[in-house]
Protein backbone atom coordinates (compact mmCIF):
# COMPACT_ATOMS: atom_id res chain seq x y z
CA UNK A 1 0.00 0.00 0.00
CA UNK A 2 1.14 3.60 0.46
CA UNK A 3 4.68 4.09 1.71
CA UNK A 4 5.53 7.39 3.39
CA UNK A 5 8.55 8.73 5.22
CA UNK A 6 9.58 11.87 7.04
CA UNK A 7 11.27 14.74 5.25
CA UNK A 8 14.07 17.11 6.26
CA UNK A 9 11.91 20.16 5.81
CA UNK A 10 13.31 23.39 4.44
CA UNK A 11 10.98 25.86 6.10
CA UNK A 12 10.65 29.52 7.08
CA UNK A 13 11.67 30.81 10.48
CA UNK A 14 8.63 31.38 12.71
CA UNK A 15 8.89 35.16 12.44
CA UNK A 16 9.11 35.20 8.61
CA UNK A 17 6.44 32.56 7.89
CA UNK A 18 3.37 34.87 7.88
CA UNK A 19 4.88 37.16 5.24
CA UNK A 20 6.39 34.39 3.13
CA UNK A 21 3.55 31.91 2.64
CA UNK A 22 1.19 32.20 -0.34
CA UNK A 23 -1.78 30.43 -1.90
CA UNK A 24 -0.73 27.63 -4.31
CA UNK A 25 0.53 28.63 -7.73
CA UNK A 26 -2.49 27.31 -9.65
CA UNK A 27 -5.04 29.61 -7.97
CA UNK A 28 -3.02 32.79 -8.57
CA UNK A 29 -4.51 34.10 -11.82
CA UNK A 30 -2.22 36.09 -14.08
CA UNK A 31 -3.08 39.78 -13.93
CA UNK A 32 -5.28 39.37 -10.86
CA UNK A 33 -5.26 41.67 -7.80
CA UNK A 34 -3.92 38.71 -5.79
CA UNK A 35 -0.94 38.36 -8.13
CA UNK A 36 -0.25 42.09 -7.85
CA UNK A 37 -0.41 41.93 -4.04
CA UNK A 38 2.02 39.00 -3.82
CA UNK A 39 4.35 40.44 -6.43
CA UNK A 40 4.79 43.63 -4.41
CA UNK A 41 6.13 41.65 -1.45
CA UNK A 42 9.83 40.81 -2.09
CA UNK A 43 9.74 38.21 0.71
CA UNK A 44 6.77 36.32 -0.78
CA UNK A 45 7.14 32.68 -1.81
CA UNK A 46 5.29 33.76 -4.97
CA UNK A 47 8.67 34.71 -6.44
CA UNK A 48 9.78 31.07 -6.11
CA UNK A 49 6.64 29.33 -7.43
CA UNK A 50 5.82 31.78 -10.23
CA UNK A 51 8.79 34.14 -10.51
CA UNK A 52 11.23 34.25 -13.45
CA UNK A 53 14.24 32.97 -11.45
CA UNK A 54 12.96 30.41 -8.91
CA UNK A 55 16.32 28.78 -8.18
CA UNK A 56 18.07 32.10 -7.56
CA UNK A 57 15.23 33.37 -5.38
CA UNK A 58 15.19 30.16 -3.35
CA UNK A 59 18.97 30.31 -2.86
CA UNK A 60 18.69 33.94 -1.75
CA UNK A 61 16.04 33.09 0.87
CA UNK A 62 18.31 30.37 2.24
CA UNK A 63 21.34 32.68 2.29
CA UNK A 64 19.36 35.34 4.15
CA UNK A 65 18.34 32.78 6.78
CA UNK A 66 14.66 33.15 5.91
CA UNK A 67 14.50 29.41 5.17
CA UNK A 68 16.13 26.91 7.51
CA UNK A 69 16.67 23.15 7.16
CA UNK A 70 15.61 20.61 9.77
CA UNK A 71 18.38 18.15 10.63
CA UNK A 72 16.25 14.98 10.88
CA UNK A 73 13.36 13.49 8.88
CA UNK A 74 10.05 14.70 10.27
CA UNK A 75 6.35 14.72 9.63
CA UNK A 76 4.68 18.12 10.00
CA UNK A 77 1.17 18.16 11.45
CA UNK A 78 -0.77 21.07 9.94
CA UNK A 79 -3.98 22.52 11.35
CA UNK A 80 -6.17 25.03 9.50
CA UNK A 81 -9.00 26.73 11.36
CA UNK A 82 -11.58 29.14 9.96
CA UNK A 83 -14.97 30.47 10.89
CA UNK A 84 -17.06 27.37 11.33
CA UNK A 85 -14.44 24.84 10.30
CA UNK A 86 -11.19 23.04 11.10
CA UNK A 87 -8.94 20.57 9.27
CA UNK A 88 -6.02 18.56 10.60
CA UNK A 89 -3.55 16.73 8.33
CA UNK A 90 0.20 16.33 7.95
CA UNK A 91 3.09 16.76 5.51
CA UNK A 92 5.15 13.71 4.53
CA UNK A 93 7.25 12.31 1.69
CA UNK A 94 5.22 9.78 -0.28
CA UNK A 95 6.87 7.15 -2.46
CA UNK A 96 6.21 7.84 -6.15
CA UNK A 97 4.89 4.79 -7.97
CA UNK A 98 2.98 4.20 -11.24
CA UNK A 99 -0.80 4.53 -10.99
CA UNK A 100 -1.26 0.88 -12.02
CA UNK A 101 0.32 -0.25 -8.75
CA UNK A 102 -2.65 1.21 -6.86
CA UNK A 103 -0.66 2.90 -4.08
CA UNK A 104 -1.52 6.45 -5.13
CA UNK A 105 -4.80 6.65 -7.03
CA UNK A 106 -5.81 9.48 -9.36
CA UNK A 107 -9.26 10.60 -10.47
CA UNK A 108 -8.59 13.47 -12.87
CA UNK A 109 -6.95 14.16 -16.22
CA UNK A 110 -3.80 16.28 -16.43
CA UNK A 111 -2.67 18.87 -18.96
CA UNK A 112 0.73 18.22 -20.56
CA UNK A 113 1.85 21.87 -20.49
CA UNK A 114 1.10 22.24 -16.78
CA UNK A 115 3.02 19.03 -16.01
CA UNK A 116 6.00 20.27 -18.05
CA UNK A 117 5.93 23.53 -16.09
CA UNK A 118 6.09 21.71 -12.75
CA UNK A 119 8.92 19.44 -13.96
CA UNK A 120 10.85 22.52 -15.08
CA UNK A 121 10.58 24.31 -11.75
CA UNK A 122 11.45 21.22 -9.68
CA UNK A 123 14.48 20.54 -11.87
CA UNK A 124 15.58 24.17 -11.67
CA UNK A 125 15.35 24.29 -7.87
CA UNK A 126 15.95 20.65 -6.86
CA UNK A 127 12.99 20.95 -4.47
CA UNK A 128 9.35 19.96 -4.37
CA UNK A 129 7.86 23.37 -3.65
CA UNK A 130 4.20 22.51 -3.03
CA UNK A 131 2.50 19.36 -1.73
CA UNK A 132 0.15 16.91 -3.37
CA UNK A 133 -3.15 16.80 -1.43
CA UNK A 134 -3.90 13.15 -0.57
CA UNK A 135 -6.84 11.43 1.12
CA UNK A 136 -6.51 8.36 3.31
CA UNK A 137 -9.11 6.08 4.86
CA UNK A 138 -6.58 5.03 7.51
CA UNK A 139 -7.25 5.99 11.16
CA UNK A 140 -4.93 9.01 11.55
CA UNK A 141 -7.29 11.46 13.28
CA UNK A 142 -6.60 10.41 16.87
CA UNK A 143 -2.83 10.40 16.26
CA UNK A 144 -2.90 13.92 14.84
CA UNK A 145 -5.04 15.20 17.70
CA UNK A 146 -2.56 13.71 20.16
CA UNK A 147 0.28 15.65 18.52
CA UNK A 148 -1.78 18.84 18.54
CA UNK A 149 -2.46 18.51 22.26
CA UNK A 150 1.11 17.60 23.22
CA UNK A 151 3.20 20.69 22.62
CA UNK A 152 3.80 24.20 21.33
CA UNK A 153 3.52 24.58 17.54
CA UNK A 154 6.35 25.70 15.26
CA UNK A 155 3.98 28.16 13.59
CA UNK A 156 0.90 29.91 14.87
CA UNK A 157 -0.44 32.72 12.69
CA UNK A 158 -3.39 33.98 10.64
CA UNK A 159 -2.78 34.53 6.93
CA UNK A 160 -3.40 37.91 5.32
CA UNK A 161 -4.03 38.07 1.59
CA UNK A 162 -6.11 41.21 1.58
CA UNK A 163 -9.37 39.28 1.30
CA UNK A 164 -8.38 38.26 -2.24
CA UNK A 165 -8.25 34.49 -1.66
CA UNK A 166 -10.13 31.96 0.47
CA UNK A 167 -6.95 31.34 2.48
CA UNK A 168 -7.18 34.90 3.82
CA UNK A 169 -7.98 34.93 7.52
CA UNK A 170 -7.33 31.22 8.08
CA UNK A 171 -5.48 30.39 11.29
CA UNK A 172 -2.57 27.99 10.71
CA UNK A 173 -0.59 25.98 13.24
CA UNK A 174 2.17 23.43 12.53
CA UNK A 175 3.86 20.85 14.80
CA UNK A 176 7.01 18.89 13.97
CA UNK A 177 6.97 15.11 14.56
CA UNK A 178 10.30 13.28 14.11
CA UNK A 179 9.86 10.13 12.05
CA UNK A 180 11.82 8.23 14.71
CA UNK A 181 9.37 9.20 17.48
CA UNK A 182 6.54 6.87 18.58
CA UNK A 183 3.99 9.22 16.99
CA UNK A 184 5.99 9.29 13.75
CA UNK A 185 6.19 5.50 13.60
CA UNK A 186 2.46 5.24 14.31
CA UNK A 187 1.59 7.67 11.50
CA UNK A 188 3.76 5.76 9.03
CA UNK A 189 2.22 2.42 10.02
CA UNK A 190 -1.35 3.75 9.88
CA UNK A 191 -1.04 5.25 6.38
CA UNK A 192 0.57 2.04 5.07
CA UNK A 193 -2.70 0.17 5.65
CA UNK A 194 -4.49 1.68 2.65
CA UNK A 195 -3.89 3.37 -0.70
CA UNK A 196 -3.86 7.16 -0.98
CA UNK A 197 -6.25 9.07 -3.23
CA UNK A 198 -5.14 12.25 -4.97
CA UNK A 199 -7.60 14.96 -4.01
CA UNK A 200 -5.70 17.91 -5.46
CA UNK A 201 -2.32 18.26 -7.14
CA UNK A 202 -2.60 15.76 -9.99
CA UNK A 203 -0.13 17.79 -12.06
CA UNK A 204 2.41 17.79 -9.20
CA UNK A 205 2.22 14.03 -8.75
CA UNK A 206 2.40 13.42 -12.49
CA UNK A 207 5.42 15.72 -12.69
CA UNK A 208 7.11 13.76 -9.89
CA UNK A 209 6.35 10.51 -11.71
CA UNK A 210 7.61 11.65 -15.11
CA UNK A 211 10.50 13.58 -13.54
CA UNK A 212 11.89 10.42 -11.96
CA UNK A 213 11.51 11.40 -8.31
CA UNK A 214 11.68 8.64 -5.70
CA UNK A 215 9.33 10.59 -3.39
CA UNK A 216 7.13 13.66 -3.53
CA UNK A 217 5.94 15.94 -0.77
CA UNK A 218 2.34 15.34 0.22
CA UNK A 219 -0.29 16.69 2.58
CA UNK A 220 -2.32 13.76 3.91
CA UNK A 221 -5.73 14.08 5.54
CA UNK A 222 -8.61 11.81 6.47
CA UNK A 223 -11.40 14.05 5.16
CA UNK A 224 -11.82 17.01 2.86
CA UNK A 225 -14.38 19.56 1.71
CA UNK A 226 -15.09 19.68 -2.04
CA UNK A 227 -16.56 22.81 -3.59
CA UNK A 228 -18.02 23.05 -7.07
CA UNK A 229 -15.63 24.34 -9.72
CA UNK A 230 -17.77 26.73 -11.73
CA UNK A 231 -17.16 28.35 -15.09
CA UNK A 232 -17.78 31.49 -17.11
CA UNK A 233 -18.24 30.90 -20.84
CA UNK A 234 -18.16 32.75 -24.14
CA UNK A 235 -19.93 30.49 -26.59
CA UNK A 236 -19.51 30.65 -30.33
CA UNK A 237 -23.32 30.64 -30.49
CA UNK A 238 -24.78 33.77 -28.80
CA UNK A 239 -26.86 33.02 -25.72
CA UNK A 240 -29.85 34.84 -27.24
CA UNK A 241 -29.84 32.19 -29.96
CA UNK A 242 -28.82 29.20 -27.81
CA UNK A 243 -31.44 29.68 -25.08
CA UNK A 244 -34.24 28.50 -27.36
CA UNK A 245 -32.66 25.03 -27.25
CA UNK A 246 -32.42 24.99 -23.43
CA UNK A 247 -35.33 24.37 -21.08
CA UNK A 248 -34.51 27.31 -18.81
CA UNK A 249 -36.59 28.16 -15.76
CA UNK A 250 -36.26 31.56 -14.06
CA UNK A 251 -34.29 31.46 -10.79
CA UNK A 252 -34.43 33.88 -7.86
CA UNK A 253 -30.64 34.21 -7.70
CA UNK A 254 -27.38 32.92 -9.07
CA UNK A 255 -26.50 30.23 -6.54
CA UNK A 256 -25.22 26.66 -6.18
CA UNK A 257 -27.96 24.44 -7.67
CA UNK A 258 -29.30 21.03 -6.61
CA UNK A 259 -27.70 17.86 -7.95
CA UNK A 260 -28.21 17.32 -11.70
CA UNK A 261 -29.13 20.97 -12.23
CA UNK A 262 -27.21 24.00 -13.47
CA UNK A 263 -27.69 27.60 -12.45
CA UNK A 264 -26.96 29.96 -15.34
CA UNK A 265 -26.43 33.71 -15.05
CA UNK A 266 -26.56 36.13 -17.98
CA UNK A 267 -27.37 39.81 -18.39
CA UNK A 268 -30.97 38.64 -18.75
CA UNK A 269 -30.94 37.23 -15.21
CA UNK A 270 -30.53 33.86 -13.48
CA UNK A 271 -31.98 30.59 -14.76
CA UNK A 272 -32.15 26.97 -13.59
CA UNK A 273 -31.58 24.15 -16.07
CA UNK A 274 -32.28 20.50 -15.24
CA UNK A 275 -30.21 17.72 -16.80
CA UNK A 276 -32.12 15.86 -19.48
CA UNK A 277 -30.37 12.54 -18.92
CA UNK A 278 -28.19 11.19 -16.07
CA UNK A 279 -26.06 8.28 -17.30
CA UNK A 280 -25.27 5.34 -15.04
CA UNK A 281 -21.48 5.24 -15.38
CA UNK A 282 -19.28 6.84 -12.72
CA UNK A 283 -17.94 9.60 -14.99
CA UNK A 284 -20.97 10.25 -17.19
CA UNK A 285 -23.27 10.88 -14.23
CA UNK A 286 -21.12 13.75 -12.90
CA UNK A 287 -22.73 17.12 -13.42
CA UNK A 288 -19.60 18.51 -15.12
CA UNK A 289 -19.81 15.64 -17.64
CA UNK A 290 -23.52 16.24 -18.24
CA UNK A 291 -22.87 19.95 -18.74
CA UNK A 292 -20.24 19.19 -21.37
CA UNK A 293 -22.53 16.76 -23.19
CA UNK A 294 -25.83 18.64 -23.02
CA UNK A 295 -24.97 22.35 -22.88
CA UNK A 296 -21.59 22.91 -24.53
CA UNK A 297 -22.80 21.82 -28.01
CA UNK A 298 -25.70 24.27 -27.81
CA UNK A 299 -23.21 27.06 -27.12
CA UNK A 300 -20.93 25.94 -29.94
CA UNK A 301 -18.00 25.02 -27.69
CA UNK A 302 -16.30 21.69 -27.00
CA UNK A 303 -13.67 19.99 -24.85
CA UNK A 304 -10.76 21.23 -26.97
CA UNK A 305 -11.51 24.80 -25.89
CA UNK A 306 -11.65 24.39 -22.11
CA UNK A 307 -8.21 25.89 -21.46
CA UNK A 308 -8.67 28.76 -23.91
CA UNK A 309 -9.42 31.82 -21.84
CA UNK A 310 -11.34 33.51 -24.62
CA UNK A 311 -13.99 30.81 -24.14
CA UNK A 312 -13.66 29.60 -20.51
CA UNK A 313 -12.48 30.61 -17.08
CA UNK A 314 -13.01 28.84 -13.75
CA UNK A 315 -13.96 29.96 -10.24
CA UNK A 316 -14.61 28.10 -6.98
CA UNK A 317 -18.07 27.98 -5.46
CA UNK A 318 -17.36 30.80 -2.99
CA UNK A 319 -16.61 33.26 -5.82
CA UNK A 320 -20.01 33.51 -7.52
CA UNK A 321 -19.94 37.31 -7.16
CA UNK A 322 -16.81 37.57 -9.32
CA UNK A 323 -18.44 35.39 -11.97
CA UNK A 324 -21.48 37.67 -12.05
CA UNK A 325 -19.23 40.71 -12.32
CA UNK A 326 -17.41 39.14 -15.30
CA UNK A 327 -20.74 38.66 -17.08
CA UNK A 328 -22.05 42.11 -16.15
CA UNK A 329 -18.85 43.68 -17.50
CA UNK A 330 -19.22 41.80 -20.80
CA UNK A 331 -16.03 39.75 -20.41
CA UNK A 332 -18.04 36.52 -20.63
CA UNK A 333 -21.59 35.97 -21.83
CA UNK A 334 -22.75 33.55 -19.17
CA UNK A 335 -21.74 31.98 -15.88
CA UNK A 336 -22.62 28.42 -14.86
CA UNK A 337 -22.77 27.17 -11.26
CA UNK A 338 -22.70 23.41 -10.60
CA UNK A 339 -23.43 21.16 -7.64
CA UNK A 340 -20.19 19.97 -6.00
CA UNK A 341 -18.83 16.47 -6.52
CA UNK A 342 -19.02 14.26 -3.41
CA UNK A 343 -16.13 12.33 -1.85
CA UNK A 344 -18.02 9.14 -2.72
CA UNK A 345 -18.24 10.11 -6.39
CA UNK A 346 -14.54 10.97 -6.46
CA UNK A 347 -13.52 7.63 -4.96
CA UNK A 348 -15.87 5.72 -7.28
CA UNK A 349 -14.13 7.26 -10.31
CA UNK A 350 -10.68 6.67 -8.81
CA UNK A 351 -11.44 3.01 -8.03
CA UNK A 352 -12.88 2.43 -11.51
CA UNK A 353 -9.72 3.96 -12.95
CA UNK A 354 -7.62 1.19 -11.39
CA UNK A 355 -9.32 -1.31 -13.72
CA UNK A 356 -9.46 1.01 -16.74
CA UNK A 357 -6.91 3.85 -16.90
CA UNK A 358 -9.16 5.80 -19.29
CA UNK A 359 -11.74 6.31 -16.51
CA UNK A 360 -10.95 9.75 -15.07
CA UNK A 361 -12.94 12.84 -14.21
CA UNK A 362 -13.08 15.72 -16.66
CA UNK A 363 -10.62 18.50 -15.92
CA UNK A 364 -11.81 21.25 -13.57
CA UNK A 365 -14.26 18.91 -11.79
CA UNK A 366 -13.40 19.65 -8.15
CA UNK A 367 -12.14 22.45 -5.96
CA UNK A 368 -10.85 21.39 -2.55
CA UNK A 369 -11.14 24.06 0.12
CA UNK A 370 -9.34 25.45 1.83
CA UNK A 371 -6.17 24.96 -0.19
CA UNK A 372 -2.79 24.32 1.44
CA UNK A 373 -0.50 27.26 2.08
CA UNK A 374 2.65 27.16 -0.05
CA UNK A 375 5.99 27.84 1.58
CA UNK A 376 5.36 26.22 4.97
CA UNK A 377 7.56 23.22 4.09
CA UNK A 378 9.79 22.48 1.08
CA UNK A 379 11.23 19.07 0.25
CA UNK A 380 14.68 18.29 -1.18
CA UNK A 381 13.64 15.26 -3.21
CA UNK A 382 15.85 12.55 -4.68
CA UNK A 383 15.81 11.15 -8.21
CA UNK A 384 15.83 7.52 -9.30
CA UNK A 385 19.12 6.25 -10.81
CA UNK A 386 19.63 7.48 -14.36
CA UNK A 387 17.31 10.46 -14.01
Amino acid sequence: MANISGLNGLRPTPETAPGLVTPPYDVIKEGSPLEALLNKNPASFFHVTLGPTPAETLASLQKQGVLIQDAEPCFYVYEQAWNGGNRLGFFAAVEVSPYAEGNVIRHEKTFDEKVKGRIAVTRATGFTLEPIFLLTSSPIGTLLERVRAAGKPLYDFTSDFGGLNDLHGIHSRVWRVPESSPEGAALKAAVAQNPLYIADGHHRYHAALLGGQTHAMAYIVGDARILAYNRVINGKVPFAQAKASLDLQPAKEFATPPKNHFCIYTKEGAFLLKAKNVPGDVVGRLDCSILEKEVYPVLGVDHSMILKQEYFDYYPEWDLATMKAKVDAGEYELAVALHPVSIGELMAVADAGLKDASVVMPEKSTFFAPKILSGLVLYKHALKPGQ
